[in-house]
């Protein structure tokens, strides 16, 4: 099973976050989104625990009361 960018030390991964960095805006923001996904996919229990964190602390602050 192969562990991703966030699990191995693999050339790959590291050339692209460098070549984002020199990217416009959308690139950077679509090279957000693929990391976003890829950790997602690799840490599931974490993401579901940052999901709910977040939502309970908006939910408590813009309560409609």
């Amino acid at each position: 099973m192969s562990q991703g960018m966030y699990g191995s030390s693999t050339q790959q991964g590291r050339e692209s976050s460098f070549s984002a960095m020199g990217s416009s805006s959308g690139e950077n923001q679509q090279s957000l989104v693929e990391h976003a996904v890829q950790f997602v996919k690799e840490n599931p229990g974490t993401a579901a625990a940052w999901c709910f964190g977040i939502g309970f602390v908006l939910g408590w602050r813009l309560k409609p009361w």
